[in-house]
């Protein structure tokens, strides 16, 4: 079975444009799908944080609302809390990439505050890029990304991504609030091909060995593609 490293954003709010904080952390659905998928086929899954500071997870994303329901929302719910990988994250620091079969990022504005300007996040995914084994970023995680430059150039400029767009940022009321907009830093600073479907919609990308989701609803296509690849 393999050994899978989910790295998690340690983030609890998003520094906006004017200053004040938005409460946010990582995206239920896109840990816990995954998270199931991977498990429930014998995977073992490794979380790592910056710092190894427990995740927080993004409480709106938990509303029946967001999580297809009532019942959805309590199944998310058991599945983090069965989860005792988040509860003890190793230090993103003292990850050793080679004891890993693949690389998870699941997203939530949480990225946004703390993977795209992490050092070692940058490292790890250059590295991850260049074994071979399969990454896998959702949502907002496309963000750390932006901490893979040095001096202007990322190992990711000219691959196919796609992640959370523009028109799904203003959707839920944080386009013009937010101090940027992950689609145009990924064209504009990454220079990758970016690619997306229709809003709220499954959507996924594959280039090499990277596979990239749109949004919250892409995150089980993307895991159950990772489980083809582990298999």
């Amino acid at each position: 079975m393999a050994k899978v490293l989910f790295v998690v954003s340690g983030a609890t709010y998003l520094t906006l444009k004017d200053g004040t904080r938005y409460a946010t952390g990582y995206w239920a659905e896109e840990f816990a799908r995954p998270f199931k998928a991977l498990t429930d086929a014998g995977h073992e899954v490794v979380v790592a944080t910056p710092g190894g500071v427990t995740p927080n997870v993004d409480m709106m994303s938990l509303r029946p609302s967001m999580a297809g329901g009532e019942e959805g929302a309590l199944e998310l719910e058991a599945i983090i809390r069965s989860a005792e990988a988040m509860r003890r994250p190793i230090q993103v620091s003292d990850v050793r990439l080679e004891d890993y079969d693949a690389v998870f990022l699941p997203g939530g504005h949480g990225p946004m505050q703390d993977l795209c300007v992490d050092a070692d996040v940058g490292r790890l995914l250059t590295a991850a890029l260049a074994s071979g084994r399969p990454l896998a970023i959702v949502c907002h995680a496309p963000s750390a990304l932006l901490a893979t430059r040095i001096h202007g150039e990322s190992p990711f400029k000219g691959y196919r991504v796609t992640c959370f767009t523009n028109e799904e940022e203003a959707a839920v009321g944080l386009a013009d609030k937010a101090q940027w907009l992950l689609e145009d830093e990924l064209k504009e600073k990454i220079g990758v091909e970016f690619s997306r479907g229709p809003i709220w919609e499954p959507y996924t990308v594959e280039d090499r060995n990277l596979f990239t989701g749109q949004n919250p609803q892409s995150a089980a296509v993307l895991a159950e593609r990772l489980l083809k690849e582990l298999s």
